[in-house]
């Protein structure tokens, strides 16, 4: 990626798809190019939660919702240090930011970022090709060194696919870091980081649990150095097919029958761990306003959701895994996508989404004590 910040509102842009379709607008954020996965997100706010999201490494985020950036940016509502998203799409940005939270504009982040981006195009055009054809490789170009198009769109046919990528360890935290429990602390929780988002310990911290978050690459000997009373695995970017050392460590934990939940990647880990498949959807998940039903009550929840893989597991019967007995627990009522798992035999769960409702409905949050249960059930 290169950039420059100068004059971006009034430099043309373009963005070039993997298969030929190209939109035109004006630069958005930094000036220069970026190539990634082109994706959409359906949600309608918390577009700074979306930036700074690691499951967004080298993806490019169209946004469905036409007008961004009217809130501006605050200093309160980053999932983590950095913005991390590939390149940002966006149809009509807000002229200036208003909201009493607000320290600067959304163009003026981005710039300083130096994550590339643009404006005034089509976006329902594109999502409505991104449905159709499925997320694909994307660039977009701005400056006014800009090649022809055929050149261009031979770039982008250049860039590795997000399916085979392993980029966990790419956005995790190279060293160990504790977050406090609020208040009395009840348990000890190993999050493996596979690009966790702030919120997420949060939610544990608040329910009395003392998070020690470990690096992607971490071993069973550092989960259980810290005396865990459960075991959490992340949300994070990659194909999960290529993660194998996480695989192993789950199963590791399984295998001692600690209380453990998984979030989003730490759901298709399970899966892998159980022995069930994973598989790469059309256009993915993501927004916060996804359709889930949890099984066991069929209660409906609406979830938020960043997720391009999926779990290959049956929905109609009770599987037998090397772990004992395991249903599908959540299915996505859009396109009976597997959302959920659940051991019958151990104390471990996972959802596909993500529960901690940064940015997103709460009807979810009930998974936190879901899981605080199985450690209080564990100890007595």
């Amino acid at each position: 990626m290169t950039t420059s910040t100068r004059g971006a509102a009034r430099t043309p842009a373009v963005l070039v798809l993997e298969d030929g379709r190209i939109f035109r607008g004006r630069a958005y954020g930094a000036v220069g190019e970026t190539f990634g996965e082109a994706v959409f997100s359906t949600g309608m706010t918390g577009y700074q939660e979306t930036l700074t999201d690691p499951s967004y490494h080298r993806q490019v985020v169209v946004m469905t919702t036409p007008h961004v950036g009217n809130t501006g940016v605050n200093d309160d509502d980053p999932e983590s240090r950095r913005i991390w998203v590939a390149g940002y799409v966006v149809r009509d940005p807000a002229r200036v930011p208003s909201n009493w939270r607000s320290r600067r504009a959304l163009d003026e982040e981005l710039a300083a970022q130096g994550v590339v981006g643009i404006s005034g195009i089509d976006t329902r055009a594109l999502t409505r090709h991104l449905r159709e054809r499925g997320a694909m490789r994307v660039g977009i170009f701005s400056g006014d060194t800009v090649p022809d198009d055929a050149t261009l769109l031979a770039r982008v046919q250049e860039v590795p696919p997000m399916k085979g990528a392993d980029l966990a360890a790419e956005v995790a935290t190279r060293e160990p870091y504790v977050v406090p429990a609020v208040g009395e602390k009840k348990f000890t929780v190993a999050a493996v980081d596979l690009g966790i988002k702030g919120m997420t310990a949060q939610r544990m911290a608040q329910r009395g649990i003392e998070v020690h978050v470990l690096p992607a690459n971490a071993t069973v000997d550092d989960v259980y150095a810290v005396e865990p009373d459960g075991v959490f695995f992340s949300n994070g970017p990659g194909d999960p097919a290529t993660a194998d050392h996480p695989v192993s460590v789950m199963r590791a934990v399984l295998e001692r029958g600690t209380p453990l939940f998984g979030i989003c990647f730490g759901n298709q880990i399970l899966g892998r761990a159980l022995g069930f498949g994973t598989y790469k959807l059309k256009y993915g998940h993501r927004g916060i306003n996804q359709p889930v039903q949890d099984r066991a009550t069929g209660k409906v929840e609406i979830t938020t959701h960043n997720h391009g893989f999926a779990v290959d597991a049956p929905l109609d019967q009770v599987s037998d895994t090397p772990f004992g007995r395991a249903e599908v627990s959540h299915v996505c009522l859009n396109d009976n996508v597997v959302e959920g798992l659940r051991l019958l035999d151990k104390p471990a769960f996972s959802v596909q989404y993500h529960p901690e409702a940064a940015a997103g409905p709460h009807d979810a949050a009930y998974l936190f004590d879901r899981f605080v249960s199985l450690m209080e059930g564990q100890r007595a």
